[in-house]
């Protein structure tokens, strides 16, 4: 899945107008779009953990599809009403070249939030059922959908880059959220023949268990339009947002054994002796992933990719290959900050998640405010390493915070 952002950048950079387009969506429709998604991202973790049964399952899905079509509606409303001028020109401040393609690419990409609520709480069923392949199957159908739309756009020609960003990824999740829904039907008969939990599914239950989830999403998400917010009020924002949205692309790929860590984590801890296996392999993972991003900026591959993948004017290049060589550290601390957080979903104890998601804000805002006020730095260099310190930050929190599950959890008999 991780591949899908940087070949939709990849193909917006060869339209016409690359950096507009690309600030457009990766500054302003991306961060509109997730934030209002947040409350929903957390249904894989929740699904993970507590679709036990076939009545939890019901029960789940009858909540998945009421939030989810609430805030679709929530994204259609900004979209096409005044709400979007306000929030693009007001609290993000971003240039005003980018204010149209972003309108249109958000209009697009409305059915995103229903087409991840209902995907992601069907893989998280996947997962709890054993049919973690499943996920990959999904994503598959996604990518196949991503790239139809990528050719027939680099085909045209004739589509804006947002445009075309937003139609690419609207589509490619609601052909996901089908597949998920039609491929679980295989694993129905297991989820009904699951014995009942020994604690039913209630609404109470799941309000408790949910709500710290959805509000750490989406205090977490925060971070795109804090993000953009800033670089949009620091020097070159139109260069540092289009180079921020290749960037962040490519981070992701690097992130991504992290970032899927956190539900192998929930449902695997209650395996026998889990916990050691867990950690030596959050090691494994997390010396390959540092290992392979840190290759790729010493070596030519980095140049080569802003350049020619991702077909960045030279004058970028350099800025986007120091930006990615601050976010190194991010490839580790996704792995650790899944672990941890993982551990404490697994216990249901979801309260000292939100706690790191506002340590990690706090710290963002305190160093994005000290950019935005200095205006020394280039915005998408003050962005990296505030991003990375505060994934530091919320690391080290969960870590405090994980201490009694991990002493639990060290001997194995």
């Amino acid at each position: 899945m991780s591949i899908e952002l940087p070949a939709i950048n990849a193909i917006v950079a060869r339209l016409a107008n690359p950096e507009v387009n690309l600030a457009a969506y990766g500054g302003v429709v991306f961060p509109i779009a997730l934030t209002i998604e947040a409350p929903v991202i957390m249904l894989l973790a929740a699904a993970t953990a507590l679709s036990r049964d076939w009545r939890s399952y019901q029960r789940l899905k009858k909540i998945t599809l009421i939030m989810g079509g609430f805030l679709g509606g929530v994204h259609l409303l900004v979209a096409v009403t005044p709400l979007y001028d306000f929030v693009v020109n007001v609290l993000l401040g971003a240039p005003p070249e980018v204010l149209e393609p972003g309108r249109m690419g958000l209009l697009f990409l409305t059915p995103w939030t229903v087409g991840i609520a209902y995907r992601r709480f069907q893989q998280g069923t996947m997962i709890r059922f054993g049919h973690s392949k499943m996920v990959g199957e999904t994503t598959v159908i996604r990518l196949i959908t991503t790239a139809i739309m990528l050719t027939i756009g680099i085909t045209l020609r004739t589509i804006p880059g947002a445009w075309l960003a937003g139609m690419t990824q609207g589509l490619s999740v609601t052909m996901e959220a089908i597949y998920a829904g039609l491929r679980i039907r295989k694993i129905r008969p297991k989820i009904k023949a699951a014995p009942d939990a020994e604690k039913p599914l209630t609404l109470k239950r799941f309000i408790a268990f949910y709500s710290p989830l959805a509000i750490t999403s989406s205090l977490w998400l925060l971070w795109l339009p804090l993000i953009s917010g800033a670089v949009s009020r620091m020097p070159d924002p139109l260069e540092s947002l289009a180079i921020w949205s290749v960037v962040t692309g490519l981070l992701f790929m690097f992130r991504t054994p992290g970032v899927a860590y956190n539900e192998a984590v929930v449902a695997l801890l209650e395996e026998p002796c889990a916990f050691p296996i867990l950690k030596r392999f959050a090691q494994i993972i997390s010396l390959g992933t540092v290992t392979l991003a840190t290759i790729v900026v010493i070596t030519p591959v980095s140049p080569w990719w802003f350049s020619v993948v991702a077909n960045l004017p030279p004058g970028m290049v350099t800025t986007a290959r120091m930006t990615l060589a601050f976010g190194i550290p991010l490839t580790v601390l996704s792995v650790y900050i899944s672990l941890f957080q993982g551990m404490i979903v697994n216990k249901e104890k979801t309260g000292p998640v939100a706690e790191a998601v506002v340590i990690f804000l706090l710290s963002l805002g305190g160093i994005l405010a000290v950019g935005v006020s200095t205006e020394v730095f280039k915005g998408v260099y003050v962005a990296v390493v505030a991003f990375t310190l505060a994934h530091l930050a919320q690391g080290v929190w969960l870590m405090l915070r994980s201490k009694k599950e991990r002493q639990s959890l060290v001997n194995c008999y």
